[in-house]
């Protein structure tokens, strides 16, 4: 499994999810990819109002912002 982390530069919420995502113990490292959304208009159209989001790239599944770390850990359950 990997991440994709949607952020953007000088976003308070995604500074808090980013030290969520590396301060919960996994069992095991999972590569997250930060993509910021201001590069594509797309992205900005689809998660501009999201931000931040973290998505799978085995099942697309997405969470979205607020989460805290036991929604975190059930996301990254298999």
């Amino acid at each position: 499994m990997e991440l994709i982390f949607y952020t953007t530069a000088q976003c308070h919420l995604c500074e808090l999810a980013e030290a969520l995502l590396i301060n919960t113990p996994m069992p095991a490292p999972i590569p997250v990819e930060a993509v910021d959304i201001a590069q594509s208009q797309a992205l900005v159209t689809t998660y501009g109002t999201r931000i931040p989001v973290l998505r799978r790239n085995d099942t697309g599944a997405e969470l979205d912002w607020p989460f805290d770390r036991d929604q975190l850990l059930d996301f990254l359950r298999p």
